[in-house]
């Protein structure tokens, strides 16, 4: 769809958290002839630096998607589960706004790279579960996904650094990326890591989930995404994982 058919809305405002305000852009086409199915992309970023892009939005309306990308509260303003709790009422504000852009509500996916593609993966496997829902607002409105696309996202903590690369950090360390998600050292609070992990929430009914992951990548190591694609083919959800060399 050409650019000059894309309406594009910045620093929409989906919630208030603690007087925080927690904003997304969002792209549409403006030539759609029925609603269409909407891509909510969660930017990585270590749970830590989160900047949303309207152009990522923007080439996801180009395919004929209504495009999101959002920002979720940090580790540094709000230890897990706050970030999930942020995305799904990102997911429900849509359905909440479903009619004004266009949005089939039966159809929405979501995204992300790294710390966004733990937090995708989260919500397509822990459809439904109430300790990860929040209070962001729209209660009435679902915020279950219809489909997860994973870049190397974590799945599972405690087994993250079974083997090491030159580059690789120690996850185990309190000033790990993980670590400062759950508000201390993971090896610590190995049930808060069961909370925090896609993998425990895997059953029949979940969305089918695609998985990218590189065989190098030092920071999230390639087991994370080999785990998560055996748990999801045992328990018999449409899935596809690409090895990147």
């Amino acid at each position: 769809i050409p650019r000059n058919h894309i309406r594009v809305e910045k620093d929409v405002v989906y919630a208030v958290v603690g007087g925080r305000k927690l904003m997304l852009d969002i792209a549409y086409p403006d030539n759609l002839t029925e609603p269409a199915p909407a891509i909510v992309d969660i930017p990585g970023g270590a749970w830590r630096t989160v900047r949303k892009s309207a152009e990522d939005a923007i080439w996801y309306a180009q395919q004929g998607f209504v495009g999101v990308s959002i920002i979720h509260r940090t580790s540094d303003i709000a230890v897990f589960p706050a970030a999930v709790h942020d995305c799904k009422t990102a997911v429900r504000w849509l359905r909440a706004n479903a009619e004004k852009f266009n949005i089939n509500p039966d159809e929405i996916g979501v995204t992300g790279f790294s710390s966004g593609g733990h937090l995708a993966t989260l919500l397509g496997t822990s459809g439904g579960d109430r300790y990860l829902e929040g209070e962001g607002g729209y209660p009435g409105f679902s915020s279950r996904v219809q489909a997860v696309v994973d870049h190397f996202g974590p799945t599972d903590f405690l087994k993250i650094n079974d083997f090491r690369f030159a580059d690789s950090i120690d996850h185990f360390d309190a000033q790990s990326p993980e670590s400062l998600f759950l508000g201390g050292p993971i090896k610590d609070r190995p049930e808060l890591v069961k909370l925090a992990n896609p993998i425990t929430y895997i059953d029949p009914k979940d969305p089918p989930i695609w998985i990218g992951h590189g065989e190098k990548d030092g920071m999230v190591i390639i087991n994370q995404s080999e785990l998560l694609y055996d748990a999801l083919k045992k328990a018999g959800v449409e899935t596809e994982f690409v090895r990147v060399e």
